[in-house]
């Protein structure tokens, strides 16, 4: 079974996307930011990591950062709906930091699931 972690702190978000891949039969941890994140990667050892931008604590950005450097094949999906900054403009950040797949909030469900079909299967 391919493994997700889910890093998303908006709880209504985490929730939806959470069971509609476990509905879609992926085995899914989530973390509420970035620090929980990174520490959650290094005991699930998930085959793709779903990362917002904007967190509190540790966001998605450093987090990326980290996680790369641990695992520089691991497979990313940035998620953003912006901020203070247009979404685009995080998105963009995330690209270059070697990000596999970078997406707009909001978005479809099947948006998500044909990235995730191309990345893991």
């Amino acid at each position: 079974m391919i493994k997700i972690l889910l890093i998303e702190d908006d709880l209504a978000m985490r929730e939806t996307l959470e069971e509609l891949l476990k509905r879609k039969g992926y085995d899914v941890t989530s973390a509420v930011d970035g620090d929980e994140g990174t520490r959650l990667y290094h005991e699930v050892q998930p085959d793709l990591v779903i990362t917002d931008i904007l967190m509190p604590n540790k966001g998605g950005l450093r987090t990326i950062v980290d996680l790369k450097q641990t695992a520089p094949n691991l497979k990313i999906i940035a998620i953003s709906g912006g901020g203070t900054l247009e979404a685009e403009q995080y998105l963009n950040a995330s690209k270059f930091l070697k990000v596999d797949k970078a997406i707009k909030k909001p978005f479809s469900n099947e948006e998500l699931l044909q990235a995730i079909k191309i990345l893991v299967g």
